[in-house]
């Protein structure tokens, strides 16, 4: 008698969660940023009238029950996007509003609010560079991806390329050593998509693919490697004096007894300082932002002068630092006035990444090993 074989449940990634943790990312962060700006510049407006106010953590709920239910509901490609961007909008319209949930008082502005929204912000940005690593893909995850594929030959637009690429897929597959069953199911599928229809419309790729694909191209006719270099350089002379402005300006206003006085009677009456821990924290704050912006200040000039083999570690060492630790304590004391700074922050790690994969020099190591020559 056959064995009848265990069912497998093991999950499987789905295929392009990168790119549906990006749309969740950014419409998470665009939500939190565009709520504090609408609500800044109108006064912050109660909506209903009376006992009643609709607060904005109820949208959220909304636009998350909605995400969930798109997801459910369909099976198309586009669900998936459609889901992940109400699901960014509706996480970002619900975290505004963790500060009258923390506190007994209902307090929006609570100081801890910001530095907590922040932070998951940033647990959302790990999640996403987990997924984005290109994980080893088993025959029976690769055989989920091609099913996936083939919705195309559903919607009646399976193109040449597509059919090409799902076949070369399968082909892998095959060679594999896949279990039996699968390797059965993969020959099955080659036989049908070999005498397949295939559209004559030309490939659309995936929307933010097509993006990438743009952005691409603007690339390579604008950043050259010395415009790239000034670019990255002079971002970081930007941040640089920026992160040294506030210490110093802290250092020039406590010359006087007077003057210090003022500054902590600012910050107590504020609610930012509460306590001599809090005092503490305040501290730490003005030392470590000065020492990063003396960092980028010595990261830029290394860039300038060439010397990739240390600027860039330089780089990426005060950019993660800046941004997981140093913000924290930034978010607190300025609240949400820094998310433009924290913006150019992640957008010039990004421009340092690409640059290093691009036009970053190789050290003296790699250039006089004869093996890696050969390469």
């Amino acid at each position: 008698m056959k064995k009848q074989r265990s069912s497998n449940r093991k999950a499987v990634i789905r295929q392009g969660a990168e790119d549906y943790l990006l749309v969740t990312l950014v419409s998470f962060a665009i939500t939190v940023a565009g709520t504090r700006l609408f609500l800044e510049l109108t006064g912050y407006p109660q909506l209903g009238g009376g006992e009643l106010h609709i607060a904005h953590v109820l949208w959220g709920g909304l636009f998350l029950f909605a995400a969930a239910l798109v997801l459910l509901v369909y099976a198309n490609r586009w669900a998936k996007m459609l889901g992940a961007l109400f699901a960014g909008i509706g996480v970002g319209l619900f975290i505004d509003e963790v500060g009258k949930f923390i506190t007994s008082t209902n307090d929006y502005f609570y100081p801890s609010a910001a530095p907590i929204v922040y932070a998951v912000f940033l647990l959302t940005v790990l999640v996403y560079l987990i997924f984005r690593r290109p994980p080893k893909i088993t025959p029976r995850e690769a055989l989920y991806y091609i099913l996936q594929d083939l919705e195309e030959v559903l919607d009646h637009d399976l193109s040449t390329d597509e059919r090409e690429k799902v076949l070369a897929e399968l082909k892998e597959v095959r060679q594999s050593n896949a279990p039996p069953e699968l390797d059965r199911l993969a020959k099955e599928l080659e036989d049908y998509l070999a005498v397949a229809q295939v559209s004559n419309s030309p490939d659309r790729p995936p929307i933010l693919e097509h993006y990438r694909r743009n952005l691409r191209a603007w690339e390579r006719k604008w950043l050259s490697e010395r415009r790239f270099r000034a670019v990255i350089t002079g971002g970081f002379v930007a941040l640089g004096v920026w992160a040294l402005y506030f210490p110093v300006s802290v250092l020039l206003s406590i010359r006087t007894p007077a003057e210090l006085q003022r500054l902590l009677n600012d910050l107590v009456s504020d609610r930012l300082v509460r306590n001599p821990s809090g005092l503490n924290w305040f501290e730490w704050r003005v030392g470590l932002e000065g020492a990063v912006g003396l960092v980028f200040l010595i990261t830029a000039a290394l860039l300038a002068l060439g010397k990739d083999r240390r600027g860039i570690p330089f780089a990426l060492a005060a950019l993660m630092i800046n941004l997981t630790v140093v913000n924290l304590l930034v978010f607190y004391f300025d609240q949400f006035s820094t998310i433009a700074i924290a913006t150019v922050q992640f957008l010039l790690l990004i421009g340092v990444l690409r640059f290093r994969s691009l036009y970053a020099k190789p050290g003296p190591a790699d250039v006089t090993d004869p093996a890696k020559q050969q390469q």
